[in-house]
């Protein structure tokens, strides 16, 4: 609560500072103050202009800030090609696996664009439960509003998987590895064993 606070404050006085450099344009002397959020460049300090361009970015900047700064849930959508699952739903938090490293994802999140690896993402929603469920490829993006979009391949909750099949998918796709002749063939099958490994994973 604090640092959320300290950013709110933060962004107020970009934006009240921003906005008179804005309004007053090329003033004689002003008192001008910068901030962000390594650093103070400057506190209520005499400055003869400051352009007008930079002042819409310190203002677009500082409301951008302020927007992230109060949210505490973010809209959250989860799509593939066999079913919705979230539409612009208010969540508290996801967990995801990516290519980069699996990590979480919470209000203020930085705009992220990643790409989803095979295993489970678990959703926390704000009523307290909690949804897991396997995606197989996917893209993952974090908007610069807190929103966040899933769109997945192919995506089933985990508790509908049948850990059986899931071996037999495994067995096979790791036998038409060992048969396959050609690069192509191997690569394609190669995928479908690292899918099928974290398919009997998440099943298990």
């Amino acid at each position: 609560m604090a640092s959320l606070m300290k950013s709110s404050r933060m962004a107020a006085r970009l934006v009240t500072s921003a906005t008179r450099v804005a309004r007053r344009g090329y003033a004689d002397q002003m008192d001008f103050t910068l901030a962000s959020g390594n650093k103070v460049f400057y506190t209520n300090q005499n400055v003869k202009q400051v352009s007008s361009r930079m002042a819409a970015r310190l203002v677009t900047s500082a409301t951008r800030l302020a927007r992230r700064g109060y949210a505490d849930q973010m809209d959250f959508t989860l799509a593939s090609g066999n079913k919705v699952f979230y539409t612009n739903q208010n969540v508290k938090q996801v967990d995801v696996p990516s290519f980069s490293g699996a990590f979480g994802i919470l209000p203020n999140h930085v705009p992220t664009l990643a790409i989803l690896k095979p295993g489970v993402i678990t959703v926390y929603e704000t009523e307290g439960a909690s949804q897991k469920i396997f995606v197989s490829s996917g893209t993952i993006t974090v908007n610069d509003d807190s929103s966040v979009q899933i769109i997945a391949e192919e995506a089933h909750p985990v508790d509908s998987l049948d850990a059986s099949a899931a071996r037999d998918v495994l067995s096979k796709a790791q036998s038409e590895l060992s048969s396959a002749s050609s690069e192509t063939a191997k690569a394609e099958a190669q995928i479908a064993v690292e899918v099928a490994e974290a398919l009997v994973a998440a099943a298990s």
